[in-house]
């Protein structure tokens, strides 16, 4: 009777581990369905929608959120509205980097909120502009880096949906 029941936790073992990542990828889905719209301004700025790019539809490919692409009138800004804690969430310079930047790590910088930002120094082709980013959830909480929001969203100590804002300026 033993190897049956050792067969048979082995057998349940092996469901819950091949359905996990359908539970995962269901309930990052189900969370992009609250989605209130982009906001019409960014620090006191207004946003002017810019459709994305061929590139940037491909990153967003299978996000459990929303991304946008904005301009100021000086600043790009790229918008992630989050439902569900993700790894798909990545951070700005890795996507900088993906698209062929070269990045350089910038001491932290502050919004006009005073919520710290990572900064980096992102250079192509002779074109450099200085980029940080800030993730926010509706309680005033912000992290300035994709990790430590990661790990509060999945220990439940930050509550989505979160914003992640990610603001280019020419230098």
């Amino acid at each position: 009777m033993r190897p049956r029941f050792a067969i048979a936790v082995f057998l349940l073992a092996i469901t819950a581990a091949g359905t996990a990542p359908l539970l995962v990828k269901t309930r990052e889905a189900a969370a992009g369905n609250d989605f209130p719209g982009w906001p019409a301004r960014y620090e006191n700025r207004d946003l002017r929608e810019m459709a994305l790019t061929p590139r940037e539809i491909g990153f967003v490919r299978d996000f459990p959120g929303r991304v946008g692409r904005f301009h100021d009138g000086t600043r790009e800004i790229i918008v992630r509205w989050v439902g569900a804690p993700t790894r798909r969430l990545h951070p700005a310079a890795d996507c900088y980097r993906g698209s062929g930047y070269t990045v350089t790590p910038l001491p932290a910088g502050k919004d006009k909120t005073g919520a710290v930002m990572s900064c980096f120094r992102a250079s192509l082709n002779g074109n450099r502009a200085r980029v940080c980013e800030v993730i926010r959830d509706q309680n005033g909480n912000s992290w300035p880096d994709v990790s430590a929001w990661y790990w509060n969203a999945v220990v439940g100590s930050a509550r989505g949906p979160w914003w992640s804002y990610v603001v280019a300026e020419p230098e």
